[in-house]
């Protein structure tokens, strides 16, 4: 069938969900170890600390913040490659073509601030083709809402990073730590959302009522086989014999 050769272009569950589980675990790393550098902040207020701590501290965050970039832009590229082929798979299934061409389905999902408004849009196509709307309304708003709140965070934080003041650098690293644990709970919020998509298979199976009628004899079967001797009757106005 078309839908499950579709399907079969597709990423693999398994590389979709390692795709998350990674990019959830270094922004778990990143966060903590912005935590540790906030403390380290604090300490160094009033306590000089050694140039191997302090430099580990930095380098650590630097290298991290790096790997987070490169599993967002990798998780993304999974997850619109699943997006796209699964969309094809379920109309495919239908009968139908996927209303929207595939190279605008990559731009939406990819291209920074876009894809915050036209990923969304094609999830909750995709659930509306698969008639489980109803059930996936709830996943897919948390992970929006969480998305656009993490993209503000992260946007205030690249901004605010440039500062040179203590203070400043403190409360930058406050703002970092909070952008990474929301970029950790929109990848679990995602995480879910997959998970309710390939929970049910594309081509689920059809449930048709079928009503029966009253069978019709067939024109090759007899009929009911009629008496060919009528009942005996007297003849009209005669006795009957003695």
């Amino acid at each position: 069938m078309e839908g499950e050769a579709s399907a079969k272009e597709g990423p693999a569950l398994v590389t979709v969900r390692a795709a998350l589980l990674s990019a959830i675990a270094i922004f778990g790393l990143a966060a903590a170890i912005h935590i540790v550098r906030y403390v380290l902040l604090l300490i160094n207020r009033t306590t000089l600390l050694p140039p191997l701590v302090a430099g580990a501290a930095l380098w650590l965050g630097v290298l991290l913040s790096l790997a987070a970039i490169v599993s967002v832009i990798l998780t993304a590229a999974v997850m619109a490659w699943w997006l796209i082929t699964r969309r094809a798979a379920v109309y495919a299934h239908l009968g139908q073509d996927d209303p929207r061409p595939a190279w605008a389905l990559w731009a939406g999902c990819l291209v920074p601030i876009v894809n915050l408004v036209w990923a969304p849009v094609y999830v909750i196509e995709l659930a509306h083709a698969e008639q489980s709307q109803a059930r996936l309304r709830g996943p897919i708003a948390a992970w929006w809402i969480a998305w656009v709140l993490s993209t503000a965070v992260s946007i205030f934080g690249i901004a605010t990073s440039f500062t040179t003041k203590p203070q400043g650098i403190a409360d930058n690293t406050v703002t970092v730590v909070i952008a990474y644990l929301l970029g950790a709970a929109v990848l679990v919020l995602l995480w879910q959302v997959f998970n309710a998509f390939v929970r049910k298979p594309v081509e689920r199976p059809l449930h048709r009522w079928v009503m029966v009628g009253q069978a019709e004899p067939s024109p090759d079967q007899p009929g009911p086989v009629e008496s060919e001797t009528p009942p005996a009757v007297e003849p009209d106005q005669r006795e009957p014999a003695a």
